[in-house]
């Protein structure tokens, strides 16, 4: 081996290749944290989006809602309405001591069970009832009977109606928050809700604030559709729109299969609940598909943007309008904030991961342009008086398994929501009095 003289030393090849590897050889970066996304611009695009503008804003109310509201009974304190297993689990038990119903609605529960669904809901169950209905015929299908069937039927919507049928407890819920929103908050296009629930409670919020609606009926006493109005939408701005696509526990099919809408119950009518099993020649005068339709409609129309909340991303029907929608129209967004995890809302993070205007916002994270993150850790006070209202790291383990030191993300509480919407009311009349005063 070869020997050459470094300042007076002998340095032999192999030396020279050992210093040489270590110039060159990388240095080992320092660890970064995993990338997250920052919630807190999430909470001013939020404020943006929401100000008074052009754009067409709407809000999809689901069976989460109810749950922000809490209420004494028999000693505890209970959610106002219960979420769909609790509405469901009731209205089993009903069923469990009804002589006449209880040997069929466990055999109709448990062919539900059969087909692959361990925790039927109502609606599972009035869909298999219906299905059975329309297959069954003078003779019957199963050992069921047409008559028995629709016996079952007209009871659990009864109890869903029994159960749902109650009034908001205060004056300064959610809902009259939201009400209030829409009413102060002028805007060139009406604001329409979307909502799955059959409950009145924004009707009776809509009403108690004295915020015009328009709900796709007309009249007073014993109000009928007006589809030709739904369609042409020429109402003016300051009118909400209210779209029940799940029914109502106010509207009901006459014997001459006509839709009413009222409080008053008529022996022989049906409860139009969860009412997707109406022939194709009634469901042309339901509102059912009308005012799905009217999702499709506002989703394609200029620059608009579908703020959900409560809505889990379970019914199919829903999503695949929201899906269409996004799809053919990039001006078109919909803000989903979900009360858990991300894990919870399996459906949720399918679309969003499709469609780079869905964006979900969950208490662990958020998908934001179809990327999948967790918030950061970085907590900010004062920079925006909105942070707290929105963003935390304080959440029960029920709620969120993200470590306790992680930012969570808190409007997919409708309670907290309508603190938030409150809270920009509040800044709008500040910022008018001085403009007034100056």
């Amino acid at each position: 081996m070869s020997e050459t003289e470094v300042e007076g030393k002998a340095v032999t090849d192999a030396d020279q290749i050992e210093g040489l590897a270590k110039e060159v050889s990388p240095v080992t970066p320092p660890p970064i944290n995993n990338p997250s996304h920052d919630p807190y611009r999430r909470t001013t695009d939020l404020l943006q989006r929401l100000a008074p503008s052009k754009m067409r804003i709407s809000f999809l109310i689901g069976a989460g809602c109810p749950l922000a509201i809490q209420v004494p009974k028999n000693g505890k304190i209970t959610p106002l309405i219960p979420e769909i297993i609790g509405l469901t689990t009731q209205v089993k038990a009903a069923l469990d001591i009804d002589s006449d119903l209880k040997n069929i609605a466990s055999e109709i529960w448990d062919r539900v069970i059969g087909r692959g669904i361990p925790t039927p809901t109502i609606e599972d169950v009035l869909s298999h009832i219906r299905t059975l209905k329309s297959l069954s015929g003078t003779g019957g299908i199963d050992g069921f009977s047409d008559d028995l069937l629709g016996m079952l039927d007209r009871a659990i919507c009864e109890c869903v109606r029994e159960i749902v049928n109650v009034p908001l407890p205060t004056s300064d819920t959610p809902y009259h928050v939201l009400a209030s929103w829409i009413k102060t908050i002028a805007r060139e296009k009406p604001v329409e809700i979307f909502t799955t629930n059959y409950d009145l409670l924004l009707e009776q919020a809509l009403e108690e604030r004295q915020v015009p609606y328009f709900d796709g009926f007309i009249g007073g006493d014993s109000s009928f559709l007006d589809l030709e109005s739904m369609a042409e939408d020429d109402l003016p701005a300051r009118w909400a729109r209210l779209w029940k696509v799940h029914g109502s526990i106010n509207w009901w099919m006459t014997e001459k299969e006509k839709i009413r809408r009222s409080r008053d119950k008529i022996d022989g009518e049906q409860l139009l609940i969860y009412p997707s099993h109406l022939k194709y020649n009634q469901s042309r005068q339901m509102p059912y598909y009308a005012m799905l339709d009217r999702l499709r409609v506002f989703l394609r129309t200029d620059q608009c943007v579908l703020l959900t909340c409560g809505y889990s991303f379970a019914d199919e029907h829903i999503n695949a309008y929201i899906s269409q929608g996004l799809s053919g129209n990039p001006n078109a967004s919909c803000i989903a904030m979900i009360y858990g995890d991300r894990a919870g809302v399996p459906n949720a993070i399918e679309l969003a991961e499709q469609h780079a205007n869905l964006s979900i916002l969950a208490a662990d994270g958020g998908i934001i342009g179809t990327v999948n993150r967790n918030w950061h850790s970085d907590e900010k006070d004062g920079t925006n008086p909105a942070n707290p209202l929105t963003v935390g790291t304080d959440l029960p383990g029920s709620r969120s398994s993200a470590p306790a030191e992680q930012c969570k993300w808190l409007l997919g509480d409708f309670a907290a929501l309508g603190r938030f919407l409150a809270f920009q009311l509040s800044n709008r009349d500040l910022e008018e009095g001085r403009h007034d005063a100056s």
